[in-house]
């Protein structure tokens, strides 16, 4: 628990859930306010058996996308959106450090050069709760409305999925959708941290795998 009597947590979550939604309002690419309210559900649902931090694990789900190159616009991520609104709820530098440490780590692309070891429950849950919303019939919707908002094809078969090493590499990447499958979301299932996100992960996994295979089988007209 968050033990810092000069703070009122309730009121601090409060003003970050307001902060939120009016950074997120407008957003377009599957980053909005119910991104952020299913991702808590599932954190929710994972930290039943990892019994972490919940005030940190609640501050870095609300907060993980406000300053997102994706939602922002910009080429590169601004992290001290983020941050300067913590320093402003006057909450303690120890869990500001806690919180920024998952908000700046906790993305596919970041994990590609590196497996991060020894992080915390904290990390676990956060990163694993907003993988999931990634997966599943969600998912694929989130992925289709990400690769409108960047004019992406649907498909393009005269091209191959890629296998990407770098944050640059992937975040540079001309890919189409369906592609984005087997770039990101096919590998999400293994990535995962904690037992329970695990076991949610196979089933979505698996509906996602039979959707590409009947998009596949569509767009040849074998059914």
């Amino acid at each position: 628990m968050y033990n810092d009597k000069a703070v009122n947590t309730k009121a601090i979550i409060k003003n970050t859930e307001k902060f939120v939604k009016q950074a997120l309002a407008k957003e377009g690419t599957g980053h909005d306010w119910w991104h952020i309210e299913r991702v808590l559900n599932n954190a929710k649902l994972i930290n039943k058996s990892e019994k972490a931090n919940w005030f940190i694990v609640r501050l870095a789900v609300l907060l993980h996308d406000v300053g997102d190159r994706k939602v922002i616009k910009k080429e590169e991520d601004d992290f001290s959106i983020a941050r300067n609104f913590l320093r402003k709820q006057r909450v303690s530098q120890n869990i500001i450090e806690q919180v920024m440490f998952i908000i700046e780590n906790m993305s596919f692309s970041k994990t590609l050069a590196n497996k991060r070891q020894g992080v915390s429950k904290e990390f676990c849950v956060v990163q694993d709760a907003d993988r999931l919303d990634a997966l599943g019939a969600i998912g694929v919707a989130r992925a289709f409305a990400y690769g409108g908002s960047r004019s992406r094809p649907l498909y393009d078969p005269t091209i191959r999925a890629q296998k990407f090493k770098n944050t640059k590499e992937y975040r540079t990447a001309k890919s189409s959708t369906i592609h984005h499958f087997e770039e990101k979301l096919f590998l999400l299932k293994d990535l995962m941290n904690t037992k329970t996100a695990r076991r949610i992960a196979r089933r979505r996994h698996l509906y996602t795998k039979k959707f590409m295979q009947e998009f596949l089988a569509e767009w040849k007209g074998e059914c």
